[in-house]
């Protein structure tokens, strides 16, 4: 399908498929015929036999011929685009290298189309043409009606779909087989102002390392420095830099300590109770035990951390070889969108502009675009955002820009003119700027249309009524923006593919938000362009490192580890938060401590964006298996212990070649010899053979209008029926927090992860500073942890049979499914000071001299514990603290509704709505964060603030009526309530605002509650022990 083809809406269940053409003007570019030479701006000329010249059968790089027998004797010999070494064409002079060569003319003697056929016949596309049918007829491709999708012959490598039309089909199929274009990820092939910068990055990274190795200078030989690359190119793509041992030993020290010190006190806590206060003793017990269980399964898994480093230069040394193709493997990237008003198009669309402008080669990256709402609105963004990347893309790679996003660009309040010594810089800068405001005021007008929706629906420019108009009823929808064909930018350069994808959605079918619309472009992009690996990423996380992509490729290209990681996951990072981070949006403490703890163990726990997947790794396979290592087996006798028997030895050696296996193909065999791929896949047969290509690529001998049929086809409503897609392919299915869920299933299958950090943050994105929407977010989070817990995938009980995941992995996961019922007990402990203040009763008996070591000891082990968490992981001690207050705000808000939420789920069947969080912000500088929004999860703490404050005001007035000997025992109590009372202060400041204004309706009802439930307590008492007898005071001691 070309870029301007037209929308693509189809039913595979309705047997329907139209084409809407028309639907966009496009901007015509300039003429790239390649009839001029684009080294001297002469005429390319002609060949002894009348045809054009061309120099290059690689790329067809234009080079005129006196440029290319030039380059031959006096340059390097190589085409300055794929850097491919020029061959000897009929009618040019020999020179030095040509005896290597046969004496043919190459141009006639390029490829044999015969053996690369023979060549080409893999078991996949054996199973394509045998048995995989699944019941439709024959494909009539000389008289279908379809445009073609995808060029049929095979990519294994590079994964791209080159585009068609009607008139030109065959034409374009026969030339491209002699033009296949390899560019390179940092030059500007096919400008006119071609110059050496490439070349000259190269030679400044060479000249780097050399200066790190101590030989640069003028005696250096050119061969040893070849062979020095080669050596470098050997060395692993990156380390593990463990945590110094000065900085970990003591952490782990402290500890041990602190588990050896709260046995003993809970030990003290368990064999004292408070007789005249049993319930509140017994109530305050439960919850410390209760706490000192969540904090085991919290801190343990932080045992090991490690920091990691990559080499960038060493990945590009092995697969970005000059005169060699580009080996970097191709990157399919997913980007999920629901509702434009809530997910305004312009985020959305820088996201998309930073993705089309990383560094990574443009022929091996796929964006593809999940629009769950069928909005016309962010369709049309969508075409505007194509159109604007022609101009922005060459930009962002001429100038080295960072970040790629031109609002966050543009936005930057840093010197822009850093580093920049082009004297055009400036002047291009200015016209970039005022071409993305006209962008932003076409998208605003795209916005502002869209509020008032006509009554007879969307047309389109055509005339056609836009398929989604009913977002519960609609076709699947495909659109190819740019690619191969029409997918070049102002400079002549080839641009990256951008797919606009909308799964089809009827009534009556069970379509799993999120997860499903991830796993429609799994299975989409599989049949178009089959990257081996994946990123996605949420519609407002954009691309703030260009090169994140190549870092993460240092872990899964890498021979020694990738072939056993699932995952590659980065962490997030946020724009547009307050200085003083008032509800921990950045939650630093989760993502510089607990994830790089994990990272020493099995890996990271998935978190929903920002991660680079392997495909085969979601499609349920294993990961490889290595050679298994001999058992110890001993003798009778003590002196032989730990030999290994003859017979072992001997058995063993005979069958080595047998045990040394791979995981992952003898799985592919298993399920051909064993299983229906069709009820593993679904009934696709293209799809099918893809996922047998462990490499990627698109499969072979597969016509145009088979791929376009199959892509409808793989996003209809009723393909995943009767199949594994949710419960052991894809994003599995089964909680809001599909991300937990698909991370586990991987490692629960011996996959490892890996948590990569490098110094520019990789993706950053926005995150709700608005206190209800904070707190609404935490409520999502928490409420699919609940499901998790009580579902069949609960880490307490699954994934044992295997034995794949490692115990303190384990204890990280069974800790993000537990942590919300952390909530009950904390409530408990937050209203104990209150309590204990306003009856002049205490949780503790008075405790000797020895006894209070146990609770000093404690509080010194806790703090300790933190601050040296901070100390080997870099985090400050602002962030940490806003982290504990929001963990007691959250935890009797948000999680409690959580538990109410997932119990009433379970339970009674009553399910909650899924809501998108609001990703737009407020004109003015965090504007947002000072706006009040009603919501229940608002009361819980309110009362527990108001009730805390109540207890101080009656404890202080009781012991100024009782005199001198009452302030001892109520500085304890004051104590735990002014703990209470300063974790919730950002609660306060949030629900007061700017102007100190709060509704009407949360003063009410929380006076209400806790006046009533003080007066009730002081009636009632339910926790005092009642005693029975004379009363002292009215007859006497002696009575």
């Amino acid at each position: 399908m070309e870029a301007s083809a037209g929308l693509v809406a189809g039913s595979h269940n309705r047997n329907e498929l139209v084409v809407i053409h028309g639907h966009e003007e496009h901007k015509p570019l300039r003429n790239l015929d390649g009839q001029f030479c684009e080294i001297c701006g002469d005429q390319v000329g002609l060949t002894v036999d009348g045809d054009l010249f061309v120099a290059c059968n690689e790329c067809g790089f234009p080079v005129c011929r006196p440029c290319y027998e030039y380059e031959r004797r006096e340059g390097s010999q190589l085409c300055p685009q794929c850097k491919t070494r020029y061959k000897r064409l009929k009618g040019s002079p020999r020179v030095e290298g040509d005896e290597d060569e046969e004496d043919v003319d190459d141009i006639e003697h390029e490829f044999n189309m015969d053996d690369e056929r023979n060549k080409h016949k893999y078991q996949a596309e054996a199973m394509l043409h045998g048995k995989m049918s699944y019941g439709r007829g024959p494909e009539d491709e000389e008289n279908s009606q379809f445009p073609p999708v995808i060029s049929g012959r095979s990519r294994p490598v590079s994964g791209e779909f080159p585009i068609s039309s009607h008139a030109h089909g065959d034409q374009m199929l026969s030339s491209s087989l002699h033009k296949r274009v390899h560019p390179y990820p940092v030059s500007e092939p096919g400008s006119a102002r071609w110059d050496e910068k490439k070349e000259e990055g190269w030679k400044e990274r060479m000249d780097d390392w050399k200066l790190q190795q101590g030989n640069l200078g003028p005696e250096q030989d050119d061969q040893d420095a070849d062979m020095a690359m080669l050596d470098e190119a050997r060395q692993p793509l990156s380390r593990k830099v463990p945590i110094a041992s000065s900085k970990i030993n003591p952490y782990r020290m402290v500890i041990v300590a602190r588990l050896v010190i709260l046995c003993f006190f809970l030990r003290y806590r368990v064999m004292n109770p408070v007789h005249d206060a049993f319930g509140l003793w017994l109530t305050s017990v439960t919850c410390e035990i209760w706490f000192a269980i969540s904090w085991i399964l919290d801190q343990f898994p932080k045992w090991f951390p490690i920091d990691r480093e990559t080499y960038l230069d060493r990945l590009s040394l092995r697969y970005e070889r000059e005169g060699e193709p580009n080996q970097l493997a191709p990157v399919d990237i997913f980007v999920s969108t629901v509702d434009p008003m809530k997910e305004p198009p312009l985020v959305t669309a820088n996201t998309i502009l930073s993705i089309l402008a990383m560094d990574y080669p443009v022929d091996k990256i796929s964006c593809y675009i999940s629009d769950d709402g069928a909005s016309m609105l962010t369709f049309e963004a969508l075409s505007e955002t194509a159109e604007f990347a022609r101009k922005w893309v060459p930009f962002c790679k001429k100038f080295a820009i960072e970040p790629r996003a031109p609002e966050m660009y543009f936005s930057e309040k840093i010197d822009y003119l850093k580093d920049k010594v082009q004297p055009t810089f400036v002047k291009e800068r200015r016209a970039m700027k005022r071409e993305y405001e006209e962008f932003k005021v076409r998208v605003n007008a795209l916005v502002a249309k869209a509020l008032k929706v006509p009554p007879e629906g969307w047309i389109m420019q055509d005339g056609t009524p836009w398929p989604g108009n009913n977002t519960k009823d609609h076709p699947g929808m495909i659109q190819v923006f740019l690619g191969h064909s029409g997918g070049h930018d102002t400079e002549g350069n080839e641009l990256p593919r951008l797919v606009y994808v909308s799964r089809e959605k009827r009534p009556g079918f069970q379509h799993h938000k999120k997860a499903g619309a991830m796993n429609a472009l799994v299975r989409v992009s599989a049949v178009l362009t089959n990257a081996p690996f994946m990123l996605n990423l949420d519609c407002d996380h954009y691309i703030n490192n260009s090169k994140a992509a190549r870092e993460a490729m240092c872990f899964l290209m890498d021979p020694q580890v990738g072939k056993k990681v699932c995952y590659v996951q980065f962490p997030q990072r946020f724009d547009g938060i307050d200085r003083n981070d008032r509800y921990a949006n950045r939650n630093t403490v989760f993502f510089d401590i607990n994830m790089k703890g994990l990272d020493g163990l099995q890996g990271p726990v998935y978190v929903g964006t920002g991660c680079v997947f392997r495909r085969q790794a979601l499609y349920g396979y294993n990961p490889p298996k290595g050679p298994k290592r001999p058992k110890m087996v001993s003798c009778d006798c003590c002196p032989c212990f730990g030999r290994r028997k003859k017979q072992k030895l001997a058995k063993l050696g005979a069958t080595e070649e047998g045990v040394n296996l791979q995981g992952m193909d003898d799985d592919k065999e298993l399920m051909m010899s064993q299983m229906n791929f069709e009820k593993k896949f679904g009934q696709s047969a293209i799809f099918v053979t893809s996922t047998l290509m462990e490499q990627g690529g698109v499969p072979p001998s597969s016509s145009p209008a088979a791929l376009l049929k199959e892509a409808i086809h793989v996003i209809s409503c009723g393909y995943e029926d009767k199949t594994e897609w949710g419960l052991e392919l894809g994003w599995i299915y089964g909680s809001i927090t599909e991300d937990i869920l698909t991370g586990f299933k991987m490692h629960c299958r011996g996959w490892r992860s890996i948590y990569c950090m490098p110094r520019r943050p990789a993706f950053k994105g926005t995150a709700p500073i608005n206190l209800s929407d904070r707190l609404n977010q935490v409520l999502r989070w928490a409420l699919g942890s609940i499901e998790i817990f009580f579902s069949r995938h609960c880490p307490c009980w699954y994934g044992h049979k295997e034995k794949k995941l490692k115990w303190l992995e384990r204890f990280a996961y069974a800790n993000t499914t537990i942590y919300p019922f952390t909530s009950i007990p904390l409530l408990a402990y937050c209203t104990l000071p209150a309590i204990c203040l306003l009856t002049d009763k205490f949780i503790m008996p008075p405790i000797s001299t020895f006894a209070s070591l146990y609770f000093i000891a404690l509080f010194i082990s806790i703090y300790a514990t933190g601050i040296l968490e901070l100390r080997w992981s870099g985090v400050s001690i602002e962030e940490w603290w806003r982290n504990e207050q929001f963990w007691v705000i959250g935890g009797i808000s948000a999680h409690l509704f959580a538990v109410v939420q997932g119990l009433l789920k379970v339970l009674a069947g009553i399910d909650t709505n899924f809501t998108v969080t609001s990703k737009s912000a407020d004109d003015e500088d965090f504007g947002e964060l000072y706006a009040f929004k009603w919501t229940t999860l608002l009361i819980p703490p309110t009362t527990v603030l108001i009730i805390n404050l109540v207890g101080v005001v009656a404890g202080i007035s009781d012991a100024i009526n009782n005199g001198y000997q009452s302030w001892g025992p109520l500085f304890g109590k004051l104590f735990f309530s002014f703990w209470v009372i300063v974790h919730l202060y950002p609660f306060l400041k949030g629900l007061m605002g700017r102007q100190n204004r709060t509704p009407t309706i949360v003063v009410i009802w929380s006076i209400l509650l806790a006046s009533i439930f003080s007066l009730l307590w002081v009636r009632i008492d339910p926790f005092v022990l009642k005693t029975k007898g004379p009363d002292t005071k009215n007859c006497g001691i002696n009575c």
